[in-house]
């Protein structure tokens, strides 16, 4: 029955994503309570694609490390060229300018690894390319945005590599470990898991819809437009740029996935810290994008997949 239950609700994702967010835009506070658990809330679903791997997926990419070092070249370099050309492009005001910018230069998060593993995607390669994107953040980050926007940002490396640590490395860790010691028993779980992923992730992506409901009906048209083609870009040239690379149509997907989505968060703050408030708007709103975006994605994706 709860098998049953739960392909239902994976050939609803899409419609349930779309729906909550709508609901969020109309009443906020259904949702904007669950802000305060979001990292936990990653943290369990990482947990639980760590019970859907092996040490085995990871140790397979050792000897595929140009794989893992295309994706980190093309996180950084497709977002924040992409960045920069639609700034120029859109004639944004300086201050939006420099946030478009400022999220480009920033890593993956986390939530790409829960889309690529909606997807279907390689989620080892996922998880290891945020930890690689991440470790390179404190000298990459503030590099580009000084050399793009002129302008100067220091990144708290301890700070993220905690973050990370928590949030994506130790559960999914632990998952691991607990797969090779129950291994069969936890079949029942694993068919269920993708599920509460995505009622997971839903009510995450609803979330920020309902804190950021203001900012987005007030942001001019041109700023939505340039972080929405910034995102759906990074989508698919990250796509296209892994082509070269690999035949496998689930690292395509991972690679897409992180290179198409950033961790916003990490962006909104460092504009917070270092400008102004209009500087953190579109990090606010990259957040809200990448997000629906990457669930309509995964959907998609996930259904070529079966069909395949």
């Amino acid at each position: 029955m709860l098998i049953s239950i739960a392909r239902r609700v994976e050939r609803a994702f899409l419609p349930l994503a779309v729906g909550l967010s709508a609901l969020a835009m109309v009443v906020p506070g259904l949702f904007t309570w669950i802000a305060p658990y979001i990292a936990p809330a990653l943290g369990v679903i990482m947990f639980g694609m760590g019970l859907s791997l092996t040490f085995e997926d990871f140790a397979r990419l050792v000897p595929r490390w140009k794989v893992v070092g295309v994706g980190a070249l093309l996180q950084f370099t497709v977002m924040p060229t992409l960045a920069w050309l639609l700034s120029r492009l859109f004639g944004l005001p300086p201050a939006a300018a420099l946030g478009v910018i400022l999220v480009g230069a920033c890593p993956g998060g986390t939530a790409s690894n829960v889309i690529t593993y909606l997807a279907g995607g390689n989620l080892a390669l996922s998880v290891t390319m945020t930890l690689v994107s991440t470790l390179a953040a404190p000298l990459v980050t503030p590099a580009l945005v000084a050399g793009l926007a002129g302008a100067r940002v220091q990144v708290d490396f301890w700070a993220m590599m905690a973050s990370v640590f928590w949030i994506v490395a130790f559960p999914v860790i632990d998952g691991l470990i607990l797969r090779r010691l129950l291994r069969r028993r936890l079949e029942p779980v694993l068919a269920v898991f993708p599920a509460v992923s995505m009622v997971t992730i839903a009510l995450v992506v609803a979330c920020v819809m309902g804190l950021n409901r203001d900012t987005v009906l007030a942001f001019p048209g041109t700023v939505i437009l340039a972080v929405t083609l910034h995102n759906l870009s990074g989508f698919a040239l990250g796509y296209a740029g892994a082509c070269p690379f690999t035949a496998s149509r689930a690292d395509r997907i991972a690679i897409a996935v992180e290179v198409g989505m950033q961790n916003s968060g990490l962006g909104v703050a460092l504009a917070k810290a270092y400008f102004t408030a209009q500087t953190a708007l579109p990090g606010a709103l990259f957040s809200l994008e990448q997000n629906l975006a990457g669930v309509t994605l995964a959907k998609w994706w996930r259904r070529g997949s079966a069909k395949a």
